[in-house]
This record gives C-alpha cells, structure tokens and sequence, in this order.
C-alpha cells in the first residue's frame, strides 16, 4: 500500500472537507392539508402527493 511522504497539514484536511457539510432539508406545503412535508413525499397526515391521493389513510378509532 502507498504511503503519504508527508503528514497532511489541518488546514489543508479542513479545505478539502469544506464542501461536506449538511444542507437543510427542502419543505413544501401540503396542497391538501397545508401540512409542511418534504420534497417528493407523501404526506404523512392525508396520504396526498402532488395533489392526488397516493396512500388510503385508516382512520383512528
């Protein structure tokens, strides 16, 4: 296996990991319900995607 000739200096670990970081999520509004939701989802609450209904939701007794 190859070995590095020289210790890699923090500063140049740190700009090469700037690219690698958590972005925030996109949300939407649900157009039935209004719920907010996640992109390209179903929604949890009614069971719609992209306005037509996706998932048959059973009601809770």
């Amino acid at each position: 296996m190859a070995h590095p000739k020289r210790k890699i200096s923090k500063t140049r670990r740190d700009k090469r990991r700037t690219h690698k970081k958590a972005e925030t999520q996109q949300l939407a509004t649900c157009s039935n319900c209004g719920v907010t939701i996640k992109y390209h989802t179903v929604c949890p609450e009614c069971g719609h995607y992209r306005g037509k209904l996706a998932i048959e939701k059973q009601e809770a007794l």
